[in-house]
């Protein structure tokens, strides 16, 4: 089986001391984690700058404008979709929103506020434990 290789940018976008995560919705096209939760972020568009890519996909997924400030975290996810193995090699870094003011894409159907060090209590993707442990270490 081929595996297809993308890179991706993902945000800890802090707002009060809490970091927002999105549910997805079971009618994302390329979904593969219905009805679980992640950062915003997504793959980057070849040609396209990283710092770019984060933020379209940031305004694309909840309407924010963000500051990107330093990278934490480095991670690598192998999800099947549409019967294909990729491999996502993703950067995390951490956001800062000008307001908390959340509008949702229909690739998501909920979104929560929450303390990182209560992670544990929501249904996660799962790439995302290590990068809540990292970011919990280096605050």
């Amino acid at each position: 089986m081929d595996i297809k290789v993308f890179t991706a940018t993902k945000a800890f976008i802090i707002f009060n001391g809490k970091v927002l995560i999105l549910r997805e919705s079971s009618a994302y096209a390329d979904g593969a984690n219905a009805a679980k939760y992640d950062v915003p972020g997504g793959r980057v568009i070849p040609g396209q700058r990283f710092d770019d890519s984060l933020l379209r996909e940031v305004q694309e997924e909840t309407g924010l404008s963000v500051t990107i400030q330093k990278p934490f975290f480095v991670n690598e996810w192998r999800p099947v979709v549409r019967g294909e193995q990729w491999q996502i090699i993703g950067t995390f870094f951490i956001c800062t929103p000008t307001n908390d003011d959340v509008h949702l894409s229909q690739d998501h159907d909920d979104f929560q506020w929450i303390d990182p060090t209560e992670y544990k209590k929501f249904q996660l993707i799962e790439n995302l434990h290590s990068a809540f442990e990292s970011y919990l270490q280096q605050r």
